[in-house]
Parts: structure tokens; sequence; C-alpha cells
């Protein structure tokens, strides 16, 4: 087994801002966070700050000074809020990164965790996807505005160490799932979906729920829990230029993911497919190998996670939905 690494920015008694603190992967932060005994766990909502603002966010930085600062803030949504709202997405994420990294800077912000998305990756990627396929070939075009964005981001961070010497880093996560995820008919992500879609199929009592496509295509998914965890263990070990993937190392086709998803609800029907519609990317699987180097392993397995997020969603479906 290899040595555990060093810990160069302990967490204990810091103030540390999560920026986003209401999303699924600010909240699963702020829940790993009370375990690392900082000194505060800064939360601001976007009525008290709006993250679009400089003068708004550099003010609110000169009062609060953290120390640390999670950037999991950012304008999310499906395919059809990427392609009907494109100015809005480019413009929004841009700002939010570039007027947060920048208040670090000005405001001596110690260290900085900045984080991107898995779209940011070519379209037509090698399998898995390291880190170094970084700006090789086309995005997706259905969602290439979230993604230059986010890739914006990456650059602001290595761009202000490069310059300034600001311990800025950045983490990619993989598609993630957990409690706080958005279960909206129409732009929820694949877990979800199916979950909320088994869920209804069983309390209806129907014979049998559909999934789009043949089922074949393979995806990889992280627990928010997991990913908060590898992010404050990035924060804690990891200080350099290049971004590190933040993923599962493993991934499962659409329908063995469907499957699990029904025996977690109970629904015990049939699974039927639709082939007249697309399956997508045939493939999407990051590589772990510099996460894994770096000491860090997922904890959560697929199916207990799924039953974490199910338990969420009954507990919340009422807003969930």
């Amino acid at each position: 087994m290899a040595d555990a690494p060093e810990v160069i920015y302990p967490l204990d008694g810091k103030r540390v801002w999560v920026a986003g603190h209401r999303g699924m992967v600010g909240s699963a932060l702020v829940r790993r966070l009370e375990r690392e005994n900082p000194a505060e766990i800064l939360k601001v909502t976007r009525q008290q700050v709006d993250l679009r603002d400089p003068a708004a966010v550099r003010g609110w930085m000169e009062k609060a000074r953290p120390e640390a600062v999670f950037v999991p803030a950012a304008k999310v949504g499906g395919i059809l809020a990427n392609d009907t709202y494109p100015a809005d997405f480019l413009y929004e994420n841009l700002m939010i990164a570039a007027n947060v990294i920048h208040a670090a800077h000005e405001t001596g912000v110690e260290k900085l965790l900045f984080l991107g998305s898995s779209c940011i990756y070519p379209k037509f990627a090698d399998q898995p996807i390291i880190e170094d396929s970084l700006l090789t070939g086309p995005l997706e075009p259905t969602n290439e505005w979230y993604a230059i964005a986010k890739i914006a981001g990456i650059k602001l961070c290595q761009a202000y160490r490069r310059q300034h010497g600001r311990d800025f880093i950045s983490a990619m996560p993989t598609n993630l799932y957990g409690p706080g995820d958005n279960y909206h008919p129409e732009n929820s992500h694949v877990i979800p979906a199916l979950i909320r879609k088994a869920d209804n199929a069983r309390r209806e009592g129907a014979a049998s729920m559909e999934i789009w496509g043949t089922g074949t295509p393979r995806r990889e998914f992280l627990h928010a829990d997991d990913c908060a965890d590898a992010l404050v263990h990035l924060m804690k070990v990891y200080t350099g230029h290049d971004h590190v993937n933040v993923g599962s190392g493993t991934d499962v086709t659409i329908e063995e993911l469907a499957r699990t998803v029904m025996e977690v609800v109970g629904f015990d029907g049939a699974l039927t497919k639709d082939e007249t519609k697309p399956d997508g990317t045939p493939r999407k699987l990051m590589s772990a190998d510099r996460l894994r180097a770096l000491g860090w392993t997922p904890g959560i397995g697929l199916r207990e996670g799924l039953a974490d997020a199910y338990r969420w969603y009954l507990d919340h479906r009422a807003e969930a939905a």
C-alpha cells in the first residue's frame, strides 16, 4: 500500500468559504468540511451576494476574509437549457469564475479550488479521458458554452498561479448524483431521471419502464459525498498547475444503471427500450490515475449511493418534482 500523502494545507482552524453552498456539491462539501474542524465555514446566498457582480464579491470577501475557498458555484442546466440560453450560460459562469478567483487574489486567499466539469473535454477524446486531453479537439456542441466558461476558470487558476504565485487549483468531476440533485422532469440528468421514472412506475403499478436508446452506452458516476471528500483531500494534499479529474474510475451501461435503479426503488416490472431514440456518446469515462496517485479512492458503491439518493428523493419528492 502506498504511503499516505503529506498534508500540505491543513484545514483545521481555517476560515473556509464554500461558494455555492446550497447546490448538491456545495452542500456535500459543507457536510464534509465539518469533520475538518475549521474555524468557520462561510456561506452566503445569491440574495446576499451576486457572484456575477465583481464589486459585491470583492466587498464581501474583504469583510469575511476567507483563507480557503471552494468554488462549486455555477449556473447549470440540461442540454435544452444550454441550447436555449447560450449567452446566459457563458456570461454567468465566466463572471462567477472571474470574480471569485480575482477577488481571492486581491484579498489574499491562501488556497482556492475551482470546480469544473467533465464536459470541458473534447467530444471524441480517447477513453479513459486523461487530463492532458483538454483543448485537443472540438467540444460537444450542446454544452460548449458552459464548457468554455469552465475552461476559462481552469486557465484563470493557472494564470494567477503563474503570474502571482497563488495556490489556486482545479478539479474536474465526473457525472455526480446524490442528495440535493435536480429532479426536474425536463432537465434532470440520467440518475435522477431514472429514479423519478422508476418511482412513478412503482407507485402507479405499471407493467414496464422505458429508457431511450439501446442501453449500451457506458457512463461513469460518483456520489456527491465522495466528490466532496475528494475535493477536501485535494485541497489538503495537492498543489500544482494541472487540473485533476475526480471520478470513480469505473463505468456501467445505461441498461445496467436502469436495472439497478429499478431494484433499489422496488419496481419489479419490465425494462423496455425505445431504440428509435439516440444513444449519445458510446462511452465517457475519465482517467482516475492522477487522483489515485494522490492517495484517494471512492468509498460509496453505486448501489449504496443510489439507495441514498432514493431516500433523499422520497423525503423531498414534493419540492424535487
